[in-house]
């Protein structure tokens, strides 16, 4: 009785500290569990009964040996062998059962209850062996040394035993407890995938000012672990809501940046990961000019006004100077400038100017200016002249003078807008020089009108002072003057 008792009190020690360190174990998260692992070590037991008045001492020399596969990280199938030996008994256990094992993440201690059946060998003193039924259940607490090996701390267990010795001792009902304590080897135990995170930036390249969206992704942590995002970039300022940054670029250069992500979860476990962005650097198109001219064609000395526009496509700020042009005198600033064309001859001018932004890029425009020259005022021109030989007649229009008169005829009839002049000459030693030259010039015209029906008003005559015996003919056309 005082066996059973001792035994009891323990087994609900033992049920009472298995269940405040358990309690805990349900909340926590996956835990990585071996295909099988093994026991072994020492073992001590009290039997908790008697033979034939006898009581059986305790058996303090012993070992134990355990195997356990494990079909999840609850529960598995165990296969155990014992050996007690006492002063004047000893024992031998066979059995198979279920465990519970108590595991969670990043353990230290892992608590287990099991329950076995099977094969109870007792061997008293001095009598023959008996074989008999046996039961076992109880728990145990491993202690984690390393990730392949844990120290079993102890392990209670209460251990009953039905015996039949025969006619003469009887049957007798052991209920005992044991306790053990040795080295878990682990097997099979898979190697975490470690915690990673992968990351991506959208979009790549960006001009500065643009925002960058990045998201994190972490993998292999715990399927309950909230995980937290801390961010950082070698450039730009950046905010994150949950697992997605966003990265302010304002300010930035052209050139490559990296942002990082650090994805950890409650415990201890985080990966990094990284995403690239590109800041482009800003467009350099020059800028574009077009220049145009009023009016485009002009005659000689009078002015055309160019002007020119220009535009960045850049948005850049810009300006128009350097005005020059291939022919007249060009002059003014800004957008506008005057060509003169005074002295210049008939022909295009072409007339530039540069236009410039505030990165020193440049384009040139140009416009045409078409100078035309006036043709000159149309002159009197001499066309022929009458002779006047006879000194009989000094004044009067032979055959040879109306054949001269006929051809300035045709002329005046063919110009119709042309006016004649015509001027009699005389020599100074004929009487009456100044009335005789007059006179030959009338006789002319008093043929033409007559004779050949020109009009009269068309006809002007003079008298001339260079001398000689003739009469000059001279054709007026239309603006000109004699």
């Amino acid at each position: 009785m005082h066996c059973r008792t001792k035994s009891g009190s323990f087994l609900a020690l033992v049920a009472l500290t298995l269940l405040a360190v358990t309690s805990p174990a349900w909340a926590q998260g996956d835990a990585v569990v071996p295909k099988v692992d093994i026991f072994g070590g020492y073992s001590w037991m009290d039997p908790g009964g008697s033979l034939n008045g006898v009581v059986i001492r305790e058996m303090p020399r012993g070992f134990g040996v355990n195997a356990t596969y494990n079909v999840d990280k609850w529960w598995g199938i165990s296969f155990d062998v014992g050996g007690q030996y006492g002063d004047n008994a000893d024992a031998t256990t066979i059995m198979v059962g279920p465990r519970f094992s108590f595991r969670q993440e990043d353990e230290r201690v892992r608590p287990f209850i099991h329950f076995l059946a099977g094969l109870h060998r007792l061997s008293p003193e001095g009598l023959n062996s008996s074989n008999g039924f046996g039961l076992a259940t109880g728990g145990g607490l491993d202690v984690i040394l390393t990730r392949r090996i844990d120290l079993r701390l102890i392990e209670a267990d209460f251990v009953y035993g039905h015996h039949n010795f025969g006619p003469v001792l009887g049957r007798t009902n052991l209920n005992g407890a044991r306790l053990r304590t040795g080295v878990v080897i682990k097997l099979g135990i898979e190697e975490p995938i470690p915690p990673s995170a992968s990351c991506s930036a959208e979009p790549t390249e960006v001009m500065a000012g643009e925002a960058v969206r990045v998201t994190a992704t972490g993998a292999n942590f715990s399927k309950n672990a909230t995980l937290i995002y801390s961010w950082n970039s070698t450039g730009g300022t950046v905010t994150g809501e949950g697992n997605v940054g966003t990265v302010n670029t304002a300010g930035l250069g052209p050139g490559s940046y990296t942002v990082t992500a650090r994805v950890s979860d409650n415990k201890k476990k985080s990966a990094e990961c990284s995403a690239s962005f590109m800041v482009k650097e800003p467009p350099r198109n020059p800028p574009q000019m077009s220049c145009s001219a009023n009016p485009t064609t002009v005659q000689s000395g009078e002015a055309s006004t160019i002007t020119c526009s220009c535009t960045s496509p850049d948005g850049r700020p810009v300006s128009i100077a350097g005005w020059s042009s291939t022919g007249g005198r060009v002059s003014g600033s800004g957008a506008s400038a005057t060509l003169d064309t005074a002295g210049a001859p008939a022909g295009s001018i072409t007339v530039s100017a540069t236009c410039t932004d505030d990165r020193g890029l440049s384009d040139s425009g140009s416009a045409m200016v078409n100078v035309t020259v006036p043709p000159p005022p149309p002159q009197a021109e001499k066309m022929s002249e009458c002779e006047f030989p006879n000194k009989v007649r000094p004044g009067r229009v032979d055959n040879t003078c109306k054949a001269v008169l006929d051809d300035v005829a045709l002329r005046l009839q063919r110009d119709a807008d042309s006016r004649l002049v015509v001027v009699g000459q005389a020599d100074a030693d004929e009487r009456k020089a100044a009335t005789l030259a007059m006179q030959r010039a009338d006789n002319s015209k008093a043929y033409l009108v007559k004779e050949k029906g020109i009009d009269a008003s068309r006809i002007e005559t003079r008298a001339g002072s260079e001398g000689g015996r003739r009469a000059e003919m001279v054709i007026v056309p239309s603006g000109a003057s004699y």
